[in-house]
């Protein structure tokens, strides 16, 4: 009974590790004071933006921290804790969190883990405003596709994508063909990932 018990709690804090580990951002909230209904109407605001909610013994998440390297997260591990994870978004638990606690005083953001680094509230309320992957793209593609817009769009739309890291991007005007190669360098010096996207978008629909 015991082994069994205890197969139990390793499977769990396995668990934990890996969530930890695969997430783009986790982030620990405390949910005292919220009803049953308002919890359920929660998961399916984070649910909508694939963020899965789990709610694990402190006990159990603590392990999982601590095996993981996260120790500075292990001190907000108290309390009737909650913990959303996502793989695909940096931006979203933030950002659903941050909205829910607005209309929701009970919930509190605490603290969480952002690309494998720790990181406290104030960093996550930052995140908070920032838009999701899918809207950074179509600010991008929007830029590159109407040839009015000058290159300071793109470079606008990746300064306020740095904002919250405290980065500070130029903002330079520019004419079309200007604007085509400035592209090409920001790609290499910037959100890479997703101006390349962008850009491929924006070829294929020119074909």
């Amino acid at each position: 009974m015991r082994q069994t018990v205890l197969e139990a709690k390793q499977a769990v804090v396995a668990e934990i590790q890996d969530k930890l580990k695969s997430s783009a951002s986790t982030v620990v909230v405390e949910y005292r004071g919220l009803s049953v209904a308002e919890v359920t109407e929660l998961r399916r605001e984070l649910r909508k933006e694939n963020v899965e909610f789990k709610i694990y013994k402190n006990s159990m998440s603590t392990r999982a921290a601590e095996a993981e390297g996260f120790n500075d997260l292990v001190q907000h591990l108290t309390g009737p804790n909650a913990i959303a994870f996502s793989s695909e978004d940096a931006v979203a638990p933030s950002r659903v969190l941050a909205k829910f606690a607005k209309k929701h005083e009970a919930l509190v953001l605490k603290s969480g883990i952002v690309e494998g680094n720790v990181v406290d509230v104030n960093v996550l309320k930052e995140l908070s405003v920032l838009p999701n992957r899918e809207g950074m793209l179509s600010m991008l593609l929007s830029c590159l596709q109407s040839p009015v817009r000058s290159f300071a769009c793109v470079v606008k739309a990746v300064a306020d994508a740095k904002e919250s890291n405290g980065g500070v991007a130029p903002v330079v005007e520019t004419t079309n063909e200007e604007t085509v190669e400035a592209v090409a360098t920001t790609v290499e010096t910037t959100e890479t990932p997703v101006v390349e996207e962008a850009a491929a978008q924006t070829e294929a629909a020119a074909e």
